[in-house]
């Protein structure tokens, strides 16, 4: 039987091929280990855990051979471990530190020393577990957090059942708060029980080890499935998980109607201190627990593993609703919730109170990150899209260990205060300042019409560059992939969604405008880009002709204004509605009678609706571009011709004419409209609405005043 074969509950990814051609190389061994070991979520959640190896290399000064450990910095993921992210550090310096260490009173002061036994000097900032590794002879050393793992170290009777599921040859560490202190443990446990093939740290996660790279693997695995196959026999003969079923979930789609009304409301209240990003998954496993007669002892408990509770917080909001409620009056139920936020804050507030230190650092943001909705799901909310999903991603690892722990045992959380001492570390504190400054968009999302191509794709990308969660749409289906494919490329999948929507077509912008609450929670910046124009005499101008330009121009920024603004109200704090007009809205010109009057009736349409709005904060603008050619599907349709028809030049020469009318004598490109759009919406212009900002080049018939 092939190896591959032995493994159940772990995936066995080694490639004999792939590690030969490392033969020799211990750090790209390492670093070959690490990511299969990351391309698996049950061996350890995105950023989770770390690994190490130890070689033999030439001191620079000495010129004599030097040990060295080599192991994941501080912040990064195994899974996308590169040699950048590794800390290369002399080990008998990092042993000597015992030297001078004064206690775990003392330890935040070790992690300052580390520096001083760094071998590479383009080496990432050494982690706090760096002792953890530095202390443990073996060459190579993985500390995973894996759920059936955490399941064990986190029951009730976690040491005594790795005493016995392993025989005694996987040691036993108590909880202790990742340091140097937790490092002279895990010796002194080896040193204890010699033999021994890993040790289980108490509520924290594993550590496994081998001679060389693919023994430290294969260990790792088999550690793992063990501990997983014994998890599966005892939920076998469980009557029934986390208690039973007590509240039924609705349909798929049922999960998602009731998401859509209910995560704009989540998101305003969310977003009292810091405006967030929202998440939702129903994923079968949340749904098991949030429907489940356990879920009101469980849930408050909060989670047991650091790397949980960072991300998750000291436990989630669970709401008071029932599934089939109906969430369509977003007044009344803003009004219900407000005081399951407010007592969720004075909960957290109280916490902290009780828990914290005279050098702590300032209470931060007392809103919850999880919140569970029993027969629908869970939302997560945080400063960005990708910091949400994965803390959705990890209380999903809380609810496994939960339930894997339950099964075995009973389910122990960290005691508050040592969840306390881990949130308000002044370590993660610092890591916390050291963080870059948020980018003027960040925590905002955007919906741009017709961002396939052309001016919606500059303004798109200009909103995702400087921070903004993007949603994508076309009518063109093919255009629309490519532009997805290429955002993707370029922003990564927690920056963009992507949907098709005709304007003319109000179904689709509902399921634009109900996609873009699903992936992020709701919307904040819209921009009214898509169009078309049609040049025609008077009297070659058709009904159809009139019909279709006042349908995309005008209908269109209606009904999407419209959808979207409801969304902004449910939110609660304000938002940007941005109109990509015309100067035709305001210059007279042969052959344009559908297009000019149509785009008048935007221009006039952005003020009324800014009039109505200002009282919701919402600000509405207008820029007003001219002959932008570049990417643009006006230019590759009739446009062109008619344009040029009516200034009496040819199509080839009609770049140049726009250009030499403009008092600049510029070309206008979609880059130039993006940034416009940027001016309005990138906060310095926040008091500003009803206004209409001209980008084309000069064109003094066009002058608003």
């Amino acid at each position: 039987m092939s190896l591959t074969a032995t493994f159940k509950h772990v995936s066995y990814l080694w490639d004999d091929a792939k590690a030969a051609a490392l033969a020799g190389d211990e750090v790209a061994l390492l670093i070959y280990r690490s990511n299969l070991l990351g391309a698996d979520l049950r061996l350890t959640n995105y950023g989770g855990g770390n690994t190490s190896c130890k070689t033999i290399e030439k001191d620079p000064l000495t010129g004599e051979e030097t040990e060295v450990m080599w192991v994941k910095g501080s912040g990064g993921d195994i899974g996308t471990l590169t040699k950048s992210g590794l800390a290369g550090l002399y080990v008998e310096r990092l042993r000597n530190l015992k030297n001078v260490y004064r206690g775990i009173s003392h330890e935040d002061e070790m992690v300052e020393l580390f520096n001083h036994c760094i071998y590479d000097l383009n080496s990432k900032a050494p982690s706090i577990d760096t002792p953890l590794h530095g202390f443990l002879p073996f060459k190579h050393i993985d500390h995973l957090h894996p759920d059936a793992a955490i399941a064990i170290a986190a029951s009730k009777d976690g040491k005594r059942i790795t005493e016995e599921l392993f025989n005694g040859t996987i040691g036993w560490v108590e909880w202790r708060r990742p340091g140097f202190d937790l490092g002279l443990k895990l010796k002194a446990c080896l040193d204890a029980n010699p033999g021994i093939r890993g040790i289980m740290l108490g509520s924290h996660g594993l550590f496994t080890w081998g001679d060389t790279a693919y023994e430290c693997y294969v260990n790792s695995l088999e550690v793992i499935e063990r501990c997983a196959q014994y998890i599966e026999d005892s939920l076998y003969k469980q009557p029934a998980v986390f208690g039973g079923v007590k509240v039924q979930s609705l349909s798929k789609e049922g999960r998602a109607k009731q998401a859509v009304a209910l995560a704009p409301v989540l998101r305003g209240l969310c977003s009292s201190h810091t405006r967030m990003i929202g998440h939702f998954t129903d994923d079968e496993r949340v749904l098991q627990f949030v429907n489940s007669n356990d879920l009101d002892r469980l849930a408050p408990m909060g989670t047991s593993c650091p790397d949980h509770f960072l991300r998750t917080k000291i436990s989630p909001l669970v709401l008071t609703l029932e599934p089939g409620e109906d969430l369509s009056d977003a007044k009344a139920l803003k009004q219900k919730l407000t005081p399951q936020f407010e007592a969720y804050r004075q909960m957290y507030a109280d916490y902290y109170s009780n828990c914290k230190h005279a050098n702590s650092p300032a209470m931060r943001d007392a809103n919850p990150v999880v919140i569970l909705y029993p027969g629908v799901g869970m939302f997560t909310f945080a400063k960005d899209k990708a910091t949400a999903r994965v803390a959705g991603e990890f209380y999903i690892n809380a609810i496994n260990v939960m339930r894997g722990a339950e099964a075995i045992s009973e389910y122990t959380s960290l005691p508050r205060q040592e969840a306390f001492d881990i949130e308000y570390w002044l370590l993660e504190e610092a890591k916390l300042q050291r963080m870059p400054k948020p980018k003027p968009l960040s925590g905002r999302v955007a919906l741009i019409t017709g961002s396939g191509g052309g001016i919606g794709k500059a303004i798109a990308k200009k909103f995702a560059q400087e921070g903004a969660c993007v949603i994508l749409n076309d009518n063109n289906a093919e255009r629309l992939e490519e532009a997805k494919a290429e955002f993707l490329k370029q922003f990564g999948k927690d920056v963009v969604a992507a949907n098709v929507l005709d304007v003319t077509k109000a179904d689709t912008i509902q399921d634009t405008v109900n996609a873009v609450i699903l992936a992020f929670g709701g919307v904040d910046l819209v921009v009214n880009n898509a169009g078309l124009s049609i040049s025609k005499p008077i009297e070659e101008h058709t009904e159809a002709d009139w019909d279709l330009l006042y349908d995309v121009l005008v209908k269109g920024q209606f009904i999407v204004t419209q959808q979207t603004v409801a969304v902004m109200r449910k939110q609660g704090f304000g938002g940007d509605v941005l109109n990509i007009v015309s100067k035709n809205a305001l210059v007279s010109g042969p052959n344009n009678a559908g297009y000019g009057s149509a785009k008048a009736a935007q221009l006039h349409l952005s003020r009324l609706n800014a009039a109505e709005l200002g009282a919701d904060k919402i600000r509405v603008n207008v820029v007003n571009p001219d002959a932008v050619i570049a990417g643009s599907n006006i230019w590759s349709g009739g446009w062109a011709a008619g344009r040029a028809k009516a200034y009496g030049v040819s199509v080839d020469e009609l770049p140049a004419y726009y250009a030499k009318r403009t008092l600049l004598n510029e070309i206008i490109y979609p880059e130039d409209i993006a940034n416009a759009c940027f001016a309005f919406a990138g906060g310095l212009l926040g008091k500003s609405t009803g206004n209409v900002l001209n980008v084309d080049g000069g064109v003094a018939t066009a002058f608003v005043r």
